[in-house]
């Protein structure tokens, strides 16, 4: 209770303020913006209620962008930190590019695989892959790494394959470092797929977030970002209990 208590207070909290400052017009005197421009949580609240059909419609196009960009980003980053720790040769060619591809904004790449791939969900999934990549494949590979020198002489003295090493050891020991990549990529997910939709998108939340910014509706606008923040949360919640059934002996 305590864990669910303590941040549902703070957040009512800071909501309060936000709706005394809104109401008051402190907030858009200290902000010195029209009234329009800074709307209040029960604005937001009823543009959420008003909106509830389109902001769903948008909502399912982000959502399968994300499901499919972090699916694809498992499936590489796992898959190339095996690679990667199999050949000692591959990580010290491949280690100092992955760290470096990181201060190459994502801004940058979106619109280039936009033209290379068209508008569809394709080069959506791309861009949330390339977000999601960097923590997945790091945290596969250091829990890789992480196998015990001397459990690792003992199952060769018992005259296992490769395979049983690799399913007997080696994946045990990395599954609780790919799940803790997981939930940071479900968290970057989200930036990703709005990158996506700016770079170029007909639907989605980031391509709401778009339109009504350049609309002026600023309460739509933090509605779009309540559902995002939302998806997100639920889709680490369910990373958390696929964690807790797939890991539960940690």
């Amino acid at each position: 209770m305590r864990r669910w208590a303590l941040p549902a207070l703070l957040l009512a909290a800071l909501i309060g303020l936000w709706q005394i400052a809104a109401s008051t017009g402190a907030l858009k005197d200290a902000l010195n913006l029209q009234s329009f421009l800074v709307p209040s949580p029960v604005e937001v609240a009823e543009s959420l209620w008003d909106n509830r059909g389109l902001l769903a419609e948008n909502a399912w196009v982000t959502l399968r962008e994300m499901v499919f960009g972090i699916l694809f980003a498992i499936l590489v980053g796992v898959g190339f930190a095996v690679v990667m720790n199999r050949w000692r040769v591959m990580r010290d060619a491949a280690y100092p590019l992955i760290v470096a591809s990181q201060t190459i904004p994502v801004l940058v790449i979106a619109p280039i695989l936009t033209v290379w791939f068209g508008y569809g969900i394709a080069p959506k999934v791309v861009i949330i892959a390339l977000v999601c990549f960097f923590p997945l494949t790091i945290n596969a590979l250091d829990g890789l790494r992480a196998v015990e020198p001397e459990t690792v002489k003992m199952m060769r003295s018992l005259d296992a394959s490769r395979w049983q090493l690799f399913r007997r050891v080696e994946a045990p020991t990395a599954l609780p470092h790919v799940f803790t990549g997981a939930k940071i990529a479900v968290v970057f997910a989200p930036i990703g797929a709005v990158f996506a939709e700016w770079a170029g998108s007909s639907a989605g939340l980031g391509h709401l977030i778009q339109s009504d910014t350049a609309n002026f509706e600023v309460a739509r606008q933090f509605a779009t970002v309540a559902v995002l923040s939302a998806m997100a949360l639920v889709l680490i919640g369910l990373t958390v209990l696929a964690e807790r059934r797939v890991v539960g002996w940690r």
